[in-house]
């Protein structure tokens, strides 16, 4: 009749590719991910001096998602913004409201970094 072979041994599965391709994988992510200091907003809250009465003329900042800049209901250019604000300022720590209406939190960190780097530090933001 037939003579069959002899039944080959069950074999388990090697895992050495799987464990390769993991520790590509950790190596590449470790390589690529940025280890150091994030930058930080320097927001504080509104309290003590911060609740004096307002002086001078609004300086009220608008951003829009459309990346447009208002400026008491005037458009402005974000390099000029800082230029149009000095005149409206009584003092250099006068105080300047930002309102997001539906921009991002990238638009408004960068008009931030921006006031600060002109020495607009005071700061209060608004929805």
């Amino acid at each position: 009749m037939f003579s069959f072979a002899q039944p080959r041994k069950k074999r388990r599965p090697d895992l050495t590719p799987m464990i390769d391709v993991v520790f590509l994988l950790l190596v590449f992510f470790m390589l690529v991910s940025r280890f150091g200091a994030q930058s930080a907003l320097p927001l504080f809250p509104a309290g003590g001096d911060g609740a004096a009465t307002w002086q001078g003329p609004p300086r009220v900042v608008e951003l829009y998602g459309s990346g447009e800049i208002r400026l008491n209901g005037e458009e402005v250019f974000a390099e000029h913004l800082s230029g149009w604000l000095r005149p409206l300022m009584p003092s250099p720590d006068a105080p300047v409201i930002l309102r997001t209406h539906d921009a991002d939190l990238q638009m408004l960190a960068d008009t931030v970094d921006r006031l600060s780097g002109d020495g607009i530090t005071r700061l209060i933001v608004m929805e």
